[in-house]
C-alpha cells in the first residue's frame, strides 16, 4: 500500500483568497497511479475516498488500516471500481469478476475480501476506486460498458457534443450514496458540463483519463462569482465542493469518470448555473 494523501475541507471564504498550492492540496489528486501499488486519496468532503490500484504480478489489496479504523475497509463502505487499462479481475470474497477497459464493478458493505488483479502484467488493468461510507448493504454487481444507460448530451456549436454511461443510478445499480459513470467527448468537442451546475447536497469528483500525452484540462471551480481553476492532466482527479461549479474544458477530446457522494442518489439534483453569471 503507497502512502494515502489525506484532504481537509475548504469553505468558499478560504477559496476566494487561496493560493493555487492550498487549492491543489485540499481539492486535488495528481499521483493515483504507480504500477505494482495501491495508493488512496481521501477527501473531507462528504468522506469520499478514491484510490488508483495498478496490479502487476502480485494481486493487491485495500486495507482499512488507520485511516478507517475499521476491522476491513468494506466494513462500513461501498465503492464503485472501474478499470481504465489493460484486461483484469476483482475477486470479492472468493467471487471473481473479469473487467475490460471501461467495465465497472460495484462493492457494497460488508464485503471482506477484495483483490485485485492483471491478466497480463505487461499491460496491466489499471483499476480507479470511488468509495464512500455506507448505510445498508447491497449486492456486488459487475456492468459491461455495453450494458450501461448512455445519454447523448451537448451540441457541436459549443463544443460540448458528449456520451454519458451511467452506472450507479435508482435505475441502475443500487447503493447507499454513490452515484458514479462515465463521460466521453466526441473528437473536436472540449468542454464538459456546460452549462456548468453545481450539487449542492453533494460531493463530486472527477477522473479525467485518456487524456493525450501532453494535453492539459483546464477546470474551473469555486462560487460563480468567483472562479479559480485547476490544471490536470492524464488520470488525475480533482474533488468538486457542494458549494463550486465544475466544468472544464481539454486542449484536445478525452474522458472521465464522475461520481457523487451525499444526502441523496438522484442524479438530476443539480442546480444550474447561467454562464452570464460567471466571474
Amino acid at each position: 500500500m503507497g502512502d494515502i494523501a489525506i484532504q481537509y475541507g475548504l469553505g468558499p471564504e478560504e477559496f476566494r483568497p487561496a493560493n493555487q498550492g492550498s487549492v491543489e492540496e485540499r481539492l486535488v489528486f495528481r499521483n493515483l497511479f504507480h504500477n505494482g501499488e495501491a495508493h488512496i486519496g481521501y477527501s473531507y468532503f462528504d468522506r469520499l475516498l478514491v484510490a488508483g490500484i495498478v496490479p502487476l504480478d502480485t494481486p493487491l489489496t485495500l486495507k482499512a488500516d488507520e485511516l478507517l479504523r475499521t476491522a476491513f475497509f468494506f466494513e462500513r463502505r461501498e465503492a464503485g471500481i472501474v478499470n481504465i487499462g489493460g484486461p483484469g479481475s476483482v475477486e470479492v470474497d472468493g467471487q471473481t469478476y473479469s473487467l475490460d477497459y471501461q467495465d465497472f464493478l460495484y462493492v457494497g458493505q460488508g464485503s471482506r475480501e477484495v483483490w485485485f488483479r492483471s491478466s497480463d502484467s505487461s499491460k496491466p488493468a489499471r483499476f480507479y476506486i470511488v468509495s464512500a461510507p455506507a448505510h445498508a448493504p447491497y449486492p456486488v454487481r459487475k456492468m459491461t460498458v455495453e450494458e450501461t444507460e448512455r445519454v447523448e448530451l451537448g451540441d457541436v456549436s459549443h463544443a460540448n457534443r458528449r456520451r454519458l454511461h451511467k452506472w450507479i443510478f435508482p435505475q441502475g445499480v443500487q447503493s447507499s450514496q454513490l452515484v458514479m459513470g462515465f463521460t466521453v467527448l466526441e473528437e473536436g468537442n472540449v468542454w464538459n458540463t456546460l452549462p456548468p451546475h453545481r450539487h449542492a447536497r453533494r460531493t463530486e469528483v472527477y477522473l479525467y483519463y485518456d487524456v493525450p500525452a501532453g494535453e492539459r484540462i483546464i477546470h474551473l471551480m469555486g462560487e460563480p462569482s468567483a472562479l479559480r481553476h485547476v490544471v490536470l492532466g492524464n488520470e488525475e482527479a480533482v474533488v468538486s465542493p457542494p458549494w463550486s461549479i465544475h466544468m472544464g474544458a481539454g486542449t484536445s477530446r478525452y474522458a472521465f469518470v464522475w461520481a457523487t457522494a451525499g444526502e441523496n442518489t438522484s442524479y438530476r439534483d443539480q442546480d444550474a448555473v447561467a454562464l452570464t453569471d460567471l466571474l
